[in-house]
């Protein structure tokens, strides 16, 4: 027998929450680039430098709060068979994580940002319980430590030292043809970057089930490649389609099958032309509102993805 999800939380209730992240976020984020940019006398680099850490610091820790009550707005009014998920933590659990890890990744130079991460995703999904039973979280720090350096920094070091030697020291000044196909080789080289930060971070027990991804490499790439090359080349129009898209293809590859319990199945009723249609108008109302509109865009089409998405337990 298949259950739902549903997702009660609306525009109206979330904006409050957004309009803080606008204007205390977004807002000084844009100052903070024109100021960067006025700075430009060569007396002026040092201080420019360290107003710019510390500035990035207080964003951080800004967004990371602000994380806190979104993520937790959201996971309370996300239903399954008509009963809400809980969170049970506190602002001072979450800030005691918070300084940990911000302190432990610049006294280790960032290599402890990976554990940093990990001990976030535990925080947010161990404190989350359904029927007064919690979620765990599986996921390994040093898992993440090898994912990040072979996905994302070394094939970035290699691209940058091979665009160098191609193109010149002097990327931002080339022609605006040869800065669209640097972006795109970066996007193709984060591919598997992307695919194995979304496995690692779906590992999560709860009452003797695992949920994990359970997909092959090259099929998952080649989905991935697909989805991202036509976004590209439609200069963003296929993204909505390509979002639905990615999000069935592993939806109903995330499964428990593990022994002794009966075998847990996902799926997502899509609706091609509809749900396409249907994001594409939120997301042009978002942008021509300047993102005033995100919190009902966020709402309306979590909504919309969640009716349609069902689990399903097999004996």
């Amino acid at each position: 027998m298949k259950t739902y999800f549903n997702f009660q939380l609306t525009g109206k209730k979330l904006f409050p929450l957004w309009a803080i992240y606008y204007l205390f976020i977004i807002v000084p984020y844009v100052i903070f680039l024109l100021t960067i940019r006025s700075h430009q006398a060569a007396d002026q680099h040092l201080s420019t430098a360290l107003f710019a850490v510390v500035f990035g610091l207080v964003i951080i820790i800004i967004v990371l709060i602000w994380d806190m009550y979104f993520v937790k707005t959201i996971l309370q009014n996300t239903q399954l068979n008509g009963t809400n998920l809980q969170c049970n933590y506190s602002f001072g659990e979450f800030l005691g994580v918070v300084a940990l890890g911000i302190f432990l990744t610049i006294i280790t130079i960032g290599i402890y940002a990976p554990w940093f991460v990990k001990n976030m995703q535990r925080f947010f999904i161990d404190n989350t319980s359904y029927k007064e039973k919690k979620f765990a979280f599986q996921g390994k720090g040093g898992k993440l430590f090898v994912i990040l350096l072979l996905t994302l920094f070394i094939p970035m070091v290699i691209v940058i030292i091979v665009m160098a030697k191609v193109f010149g020291t002097h990327l931002n000044d080339q022609p605006i043809l040869i800065q669209i196909i640097k972006n795109v080789i970066i996007y193709i080289i984060l591919i598997p970057y992307i695919y194995y930060i979304y496995k690692w971070m779906f590992d999560i027990t709860y009452k003797g089930y695992h949920f994990k991804w359970h997909t092959k490499f090259w099929p998952s790439i080649g989905k991935i490649t697909l989805e991202m090359v036509l976004s590209i080349i439609t200069l963003g129009f296929y993204a909505p389609l390509a979002y639905v898209r990615l999000y069935k293809y592993f939806l109903e590859k995330t499964k428990s099958e593990t022994e002794g319990t009966p075998k847990i199945l996902f799926n997502f009723a899509i609706d091609q032309k509809k749900d396409y249609l249907f994001i594409l108008v939120q997301t042009l109302l978002t942008v021509i509102t300047l993102g005033i509109y995100f919190p009902w865009y966020f709402c309306k089409v979590s909504q919309r993805i969640l009716e349609k998405t069902s689990m399903e337990k097999i004996a």
